[in-house]
């Protein structure tokens, strides 16, 4: 047995912080070019080799939470062969066309079209499957790109706690602590709404010269065009047209939503070979097979952190901030949470909200669900602030990277702090309203 695990209780707290501290920063910083899960899986690796964690904890703590891995890759999955049939791009010329050459309409068109696909998709595939598809219609049709390109990365969160599978990061919090489908949609339905005016009005406002124009919509080709495979498009919509209100329902009986998810991708991935639009490897190569290493990786970090007795610690303070009130639950929560994405990312807040909510099972019904749903609120929407906040901004910038469209981490911040305090606010205080 390693020497580590003769060390006093606070000196071993005090070693699995510091490496927690560590494996943050290093996700952060990404030392030596490595990605967030080769950071997040040797920090994790780590507290095994020192003692600080025992594999079977470990083991445990990941087999757990197979709900969150799978419900990662069936909608990742979902989304790729989606993608493969063409539907987006379709829904993009849809857009385009039923804009009328309006500037501003498609504006607001590419909005809506944000909304729908984080409501059913979850926002990552907003962020990371409409900025390319509107980067190329705005292109073709001349208008200036930074009003639509804002537009998708913003309405990703924005909309993405519409539904439980609007946001992986919902998926992580419920499998903990679960609501039923009723409480979620009493909570957090209106103040979605209120938030994605809020962010298409004050988006509105900031770009409206830029929108002032039209656009030629003939530079565009038919929807029939995008659609390289009919039979296999057809068949897309009607496999979606099941999977979206098998969402609901079973999210109102509390049935794990990744199975949904899977048995989704399985019936598209049927279709595709069947179409033969796809091969098991090409669906393999559009997977982000890396997520996986990171969540598993903070997963165990936390898990380790935790059992130091730390983050219960930490959600006592919340529940003293908040002095007992539904009013202080859903306050504090979204502001821990949001400040907390955007200084280390809303997963790995996610995960450490998480185990810091396990010390408020005692508190009152209205208390403790304000602070679940305010945590969902605020790691949702608070990445909205800063280009660190989640993953699929990151993913965002990349893309425009790659068009060789530069923003920078504090044009990006100029944008979101104008919106984003006030969309907390305005979300927060609704959902107060509906405890």
């Amino acid at each position: 047995m390693l020497w580590f695990f003769h060390l006093p209780q606070l000196w071993t707290a005090l070693l699995s912080s510091l490496i927690a501290l560590a494996t943050l920063a290093g996700i952060m910083i990404r030392p030596f070019r490595w990605n967030e899960a080769r950071v997040a899986m040797s920090g994790a690796g780590l507290l095994l080799v020192l003692g600080l964690i025992s594999p079977k904890d470990a083991l445990f703590t990941l087999l757990r939470d197979w709900n969150t891995f799978l419900f990662f890759l069936g909608m990742m999955a979902l989304s790729a062969l989606a993608e493969t049939a063409g539907l987006f791009d379709w829904l993009g010329v849809q857009a385009a066309r039923l804009a009328g050459e309006s500037a501003r309409r498609l504006f607001l068109n590419v909005f809506l079209l944000g909304t729908f696909i984080s409501m059913l998709f979850s926002n990552d595939a907003t962020a990371l499957i409409l900025t390319p598809i509107v980067y190329v219609l705005v292109t073709k049709l001349r208008l200036p790109a930074l009003p639509y390109l804002f537009a998708c990365t913003f309405i990703a969160d924005s909309a993405s706690f519409l539904l439980p599978v609007s946001n992986p990061i919902n998926i992580i919090i419920l499998s903990h602590h679960p609501l039923k489908l009723s409480a979620f949609l009493r909570l957090l339905l209106l103040p979605s709404v209120v938030v994605i005016a809020i962010n298409v009005g004050v988006f509105f406002f900031l770009y409206r010269r830029q929108l002032a124009g039209s656009f030629d919509v003939e530079r565009l080709s038919s929807p029939r065009e995008v659609i390289k495979h009919k039979a296999f498009f057809r068949y897309t919509c009607c496999v979606l047209a099941v999977v979206a209100p098998a969402y609901v329902a079973a999210a109102a009986v509390q049935f794990p939503l990744s199975v949904v998810a899977v048995a989704g991708a399985l019936l598209l991935l049927a279709g595709a070979f069947y179409w033969r639009s796809a091969s098991l490897r090409q669906a393999g190569k559009a997977i982000s097979w890396s997520i996986f290493g990171f969540i598993a990786g903070m997963f165990i970090v936390v898990r380790a952190v935790h059992e130091t007795g730390l983050t219960t610690k930490f959600g006592n303070l919340l529940l003293h901030l908040s002095r007992g009130s539904s009013f202080g639950a859903v306050m504090v929560g979204t502001a821990g949470a949001a400040l907390g994405t955007n200084l280390i990312n809303n997963v790995p807040m996610a995960v450490l909200m998480n185990s810091a909510l396990a010390s408020i099972q005692s508190a009152s019904p209205g208390v403790r669900q304000g602070f679940i749903a305010a945590t969902m609120f605020g790691c949702d929407l608070g990445p909205n602030l800063t280009t660190v906040g989640s993953l699929a901004t990151v993913l965002w910038l990349l893309i425009l990277r790659h068009r060789n469209v530069d923003v920078s981490g504090l044009d990006y911040f100029k944008v979101g702090v104008v919106v984003t305090p006030l969309m907390l606010f305005a979300g927060a205080f609704t959902m107060w309203l509906l405890i």
